[in-house]
């Protein structure tokens, strides 16, 4: 056997998303990139802000010794306070440059700070649906999946979380604005998430984490409003990445914040310093952290991703596709108009329609739609959904 029997068994179950991107690429080889509408990736479409093109070209252009070499593993002192100084700003919490440890993006400090947390078997909970990869990175580190579902609105089931987390919990993963469905969570909801976290750390006589993964926290509609998890409960660690506010997935850069309350927190970030090094990351790239320290107050348009979702939505519903409105990101997930997720997707395939299974999220009936897309390519599509609802009906 070439390869290890985890990794096999991690490919079987590898990710729709992936999937329907390759099943994209032979559909675009076969009819032409301008007759497929593809929607099967999280790829952000719109361009960085100029002001990340006119730094990275200055940045760029700089010489000097050791301008690409190593740095501390938690990254550059001037970038860790940029990102405490926005997070004050931002969220209203009194972060240090102490607090932060700077990454290969939100990916790679998920890695890194379960890598520090978890002991062989215990267990991390994740709220369906959820990011496919969650499951891959929990059993990275020798940890355990415990699946909470969401209600029929996909915010967290209270009395559901409450029944997974037992004395094995070490930490529970959120995600607002969510992937796939495009929720964000309001205040309500965080301030009970957070008071059951404190009486089952209390109960269990060990901190509970809440890790918030925050990649869309600045991709959140007119119409309504974020609120930061890490203000309803101590023991939150923030990772994220700038890959969807600025477009530049590819550039892999990223950070983990500390909530400054957190009891003894100095000893969790000397651990995540440490796992940064130990999985290989060494330390974020240079260059992007040069690059944002000077961008970090912009993002893209949102008011784009906004009239993208307007459009698709209120479309949608229109032809009878059950639908719950998203807040934030480019995603949508509408309940499959038949119980079988694949199939449907398989209907909307022939109608060169991708979209993403919804059981590659751990939500079977549904799909999801990344409207990280030109709106001619929504336009174009809409036809095409209303088809394949009605051969279905």
């Amino acid at each position: 056997m070439v390869i290890s029997q985890q990794i096999r068994e991690f490919r079987k179950s590898s990710s729709w998303i992936r999937k329907m991107f390759e099943s994209g690429i032979e559909l675009k080889r076969k009819y032409g990139v301008d007759k497929v509408c593809d929607f099967s990736l999280g790829n952000p479409d719109l361009m960085p802000p100029d002001e990340f093109q006119y730094f990275l070209e200055e940045e760029s252009r700089k010489t000097g010794p050791f301008l690409h070499g190593y740095m501390p593993n938690a990254g550059y002192v001037e970038t860790r306070e940029a990102v405490a100084e926005s997070l004050r700003k931002e969220i209203g919490v009194d972060f240090t440059r102490d607090d932060v440890v700077m990454t290969c993006g939100a990916a790679g400090a998920m890695n890194v700070v379960l890598k520090s947390i978890l002991n062989p078997g215990e267990s991390v909970v994740i709220l369906s649906p959820y990011f496919v990869e969650y499951k891959f990175y929990v059993l990275n580190h020798n940890g355990k999946i415990v699946v909470s579902e969401t209600d029929e609105r996909f915010l967290p089931d209270i009395a559901d979380l409450e029944s997974r987390i037992d004395g094995n919990t070490r930490a529970v993963i959120m995600n607002t604005p969510n992937n796939p469905t495009g929720r964000a969570y309001d205040e309500a909801i965080l301030k009970q998430v957070g008071e059951l976290l404190r009486e089952k750390s209390k109960k269990y006589g060990k901190p509970i984490f809440l890790i918030s993964d925050e990649p869309y926290r600045k991709i959140v509609f007119s119409d309504s409003k974020y609120f930061a998890p890490v203000k309803f409960y101590e023991n939150t660690v923030i990772v994220t990445s700038f890959s969807k506010d600025l477009s530049i997935p590819g550039e892999r850069i990223g950070y983990i914040a500390v909530n400054p309350v957190m009891e003894n927190k100095e000893e969790l970030i000397d651990a995540c310093i440490f796992c940064n090094r130990i999985l290989g990351f060494i330390n974020a790239p240079a260059l992007m952290q040069r690059v944002i320290r000077n961008v970090i107050e912009f993002s893209v348009d949102v008011e784009v991703y906004e009239k993208r979702r307007n459009l698709l939505f209120e479309s949608l519903k229109d032809m009878g596709y059950d639908i719950v409105k998203p807040e934030g990101t480019f995603y949508m997930f509408p309940r499959s108009p038949i119980d079988d997720d694949v199939e449907f997707s398989k209907v909307l395939r022939e109608e060169l329609v991708l979209v993403t299974p919804g059981v590659g999220f751990g939500r079977a009936g549904y799909f999801r739609i990344s409207f990280c897309v030109d709106e001619k390519v929504i336009k174009k599509s809409l036809e095409r959904f209303e088809r394949a609802i009605r051969k279905i009906r």
